[in-house]
């Protein structure tokens, strides 16, 4: 007889996929898309940034154990994961092990000097500052195996050394915080890197860099989250060239097979169905794929459905809000891209506006329109504004059914695309 799994487990290099849950409620239809479309794709249902978290009013606690209870009332019997993410400080990594995560995301971004890549030679210079792993790759040239060949020059591992030096030490120090928590609670752990939010591509004697000092240091590596080229925004698809990216991914994935192996993870992943089956052939499958607004976008979806006149109000809250609660994001959208909504009669057209529907999507491709960005952004507000977001979980919590339909429905669509990148 099978027994529910009760608790999370690190789930190693298999390929998996980030469930986030902004409301408490989606693991339900998380699960129903993974059960009918996930394949061999593992699930991690409680997802949440510490940021996040705040911005939603829920604790560590709060997010593993509505995950945890939709499972269990579901009798799911399978492994699943629990990833504490955009990990900064240590008091992040001791509230999170306590709670029971076991996916650990460490975020050095704070760390990283964002101008390195626009340093000219004598800026590079006046800035390193020498790091004890220097000598270990300067004027070396290391060939991966079914890969590119990385020339380690001076110029190259200086401006790493600038770049990335401090946030290397960060989280190599934040890793062992994780090592302790996790073992005085006798708990498993694994670990991600994430080198994603900064301006610039991360190249490839950088990701070789940061990740063999991890391994080097004997840090549980099991995934690394390059900043990939190309525009990575929330709430819509890929926007760059997709023949240029499969070429960089591949180069990626080279360097994680050969120092690992360890999973290429996409951050700001949700949405991104052009690139799904590149991501999944040029990883062999070893990959990992975040995704959070977008589950809470599909919950205003319900809204829209049945409770059109709050949905406008939400936009027009959001639309009040949006160029203050933009500013930690990554997106293009402005108020003038969007009509506002006493502009827009038709309330399925006004859904169409501002979520966009899979039925105007050219195949294999994902949303693209700004006013997703708009909703994206606003959700700490709209969900801690005592009023609305009171009215948006009673409506979601009376409304599970729709509410499980469209999430299945959509994450089908994301699952589906990665599954196809493997046949």
């Amino acid at each position: 007889m099978n027994h529910p799994c009760t608790v999370p487990v690190p789930l190693g290099v298999y390929s998996s996929f980030g469930f986030g849950d902004r409301l408490g409620l989606a693991t339900p239809g998380h699960l129903e898309a993974l059960r009918q479309h996930g394949g061999a794709i593992r699930g991690i249902f409680a997802q949440q940034s510490i940021r996040e978290m705040s911005r939603t009013q829920r604790t560590p606690a709060n997010v593993l154990e509505a995950a945890r209870t939709a499972l269990q009332d579901a009798g799911f019997t399978d492994t699943w994961g629990a990833d504490a993410d955009h990990l900064k400080t240590p008091q992040d990594v001791e509230r999170t092990a306590e709670a029971g995560f076991v996916f650990f995301t460490i975020d050095p971004s704070d760390h990283v000097d964002q101008n390195a890549d626009s340093y000219n030679l004598s800026q590079i210079d006046a800035k390193f500052e020498s790091q004890p792993w220097v000598d270990r790759y300067l004027g070396k040239t290391i060939q991966i195996e079914g890969g590119p060949s990385i020339r380690f020059d001076e110029v190259s591992v200086k401006r790493a050394a600038v770049k990335y030096g401090r946030a290397i030490v960060h989280a190599l120090n934040l890793a062992g915080h994780i090592k302790q928590a996790t073992a005085k609670r006798h708990q498993e752990h694994e670990i991600e890197i994430s080198v994603d939010e900064t301006r610039q591509p991360t190249t490839l004697a950088e990701h070789y860099i940061i990740a063999d000092q991890l391994i080097s240091h004997g840090v549980k590596l099991v995934s690394l989250a390059p900043r990939f080229i190309g525009e990575w925004e929330k709430g819509v698809d890929f926007i760059g060239d997709l023949q240029v990216l499969g070429k960089s991914l591949a180069d990626h994935a080279a360097i994680a097979a050969q120092l690992g192996p360890y999973k290429l993870s996409l951050h700001s992943g949700s949405d991104k169905l052009s690139m799904y089956g590149l991501f999944a052939r040029a990883t062999r499958g070893r990959f990992h794929v975040k995704t959070a607004g977008t589950s809470y976008l599909e919950a205003l979806r319900v809204v829209a459905h049945h409770d059109a006149s709050l949905f406008r109000r939400i936009i027009d809250f959001c639309r009040r809000r949006y160029n203050t609660d933009r500013a930690t994001y990554h997106v293009h959208a402005t108020l003038d891209n969007v009509p506002p909504p006493e502009a827009i009669r038709d309330d399925k057209k006004l859904e169409r506006v501002y979520l966009e529907c899979w039925d105007t999507v050219p195949e294999g491709q994902g949303f693209t329109q700004a006013g997703r960005q708009i909703l994206h952004c606003t959700f700490g507000s709209v969900l801690t504004e005592p009023a609305i977001g009171g009215e948006v979980k009673q409506l979601i919590a009376e409304h599970s059914d729709t509410h499980h339909k469209v999430l299945a429905d959509h994450f089908g669509r994301h699952l589906d695309a990665l599954n196809k990148g493997l046949d």
